[in-house]
């Protein structure tokens, strides 16, 4: 499953046109494909244009950030106005999704003074990629085009060994909101991540009879231990969510104080569980 997890990552959404071997280790597989395939690899890329300008700007700050609408702006050195047109156009070729923000309003009525702290602060949405190969392939390839196109690899591989664990956890995070579905017979109304001005959660679930679902996702090599449990609730008291369950997914699983835990809201997904999507 780790395996598939670290593949999924990589080629998610164009499986279909590689011929993968998956008895090579993930180093070889990305030499392979990327190194000394780049120009194959690279008209998987449709339209082309995507890897122009302002498109390619605007998709490696997407790649490479939080996804906040305004941070993808400035980071792509893009205007509101043409920024807003570039994401509607890529929206209708579905290469990125907006997800809405779920917080509540800061002002209950519009005369209300906000705090000064909260004055530049902004509800908005965060933009995602719909296949996780783009997200790859603007935040780990387009970056070091000009590299991979003389089959250098050097910056390429320095930047893959610095950042990949966060791509990993990105997708066990979208894999751990589908297995959660999966659990509830997909009876979940709503799915997703949560952020608000004082914390980001991985999900925020809603089950169709009003239940809600807190998780949180760990893609790391060490046990999840009793702590990260307290963490969230502690977490959610200050965002001031109400929680009926909490969700914890781990790689590698759980301590023993935590498996044995007698918390009746407390749900916990170990790896293994993973191949329940398979099915």
């Amino acid at each position: 499953m780790e395996q598939a997890i670290e593949l999924f990552a990589v080629f998610g959404g164009v499986e279909e046109a590689l011929e993968l071997d998956f008895f090579d280790d993930l180093d070889s597989i990305i030499r392979f494909n990327f190194i000394e395939h780049y120009k194959v690899m690279n008209e998987l890329i449709s339209p082309s244009y995507l890897i122009e300008e302002p498109y390619r700007y605007l998709l490696v700050s997407i790649a490479r950030g939080d996804g906040r609408l305004s941070n993808v702006f400035r980071k792509a050195r893009v205007g509101e106005s043409l920024g807003l047109r570039l994401v509607n156009e890529l929206v209708e070729l579905n290469i990125i999704e907006l997800e809405d923000s779920r917080e509540p309003a800061l002002k209950e009525y519009s005369n209300q003074k906000l705090e000064k702290s909260l004055r530049n602060y902004k509800i908005e949405p965060k933009i995602r990629f719909k296949k996780p190969f783009h997200r790859f392939w603007f935040g780990f390839v387009e970056p070091y085009h000009k590299d991979l196109n003389r089959k250098e690899s050097q910056r390429f591989y320095e930047n893959f060994e610095q950042h990949f664990s966060r791509l990993h956890s990105f997708v066990f995070e979208q894999l751990s909101q589908e297995l959660l579905n999966t659990y509830y017979g997909n009876q979940l109304v709503v799915n997703g991540n949560y952020w608000d001005k004082h914390s980001e959660f991985d999900i925020w679930a809603t089950h169709k009879d009003g239940t809600t679902i807190l998780g949180e996702c760990k893609y790391t090599n060490r046990h999840i231990c009793k702590s990260e449990f307290r963490k969230l609730r502690n977490k959610a008291e200050i965002s001031g969510l109400k929680v009926d369950i909490f969700a914890l997914f781990s790689k590698s699983g759980f301590s023993n104080e935590l498996k044995n835990c007698t918390a009746k809201n407390l749900l916990l997904f170990e790896l293994e569980d993973f191949k329940k999507l398979l099915d």
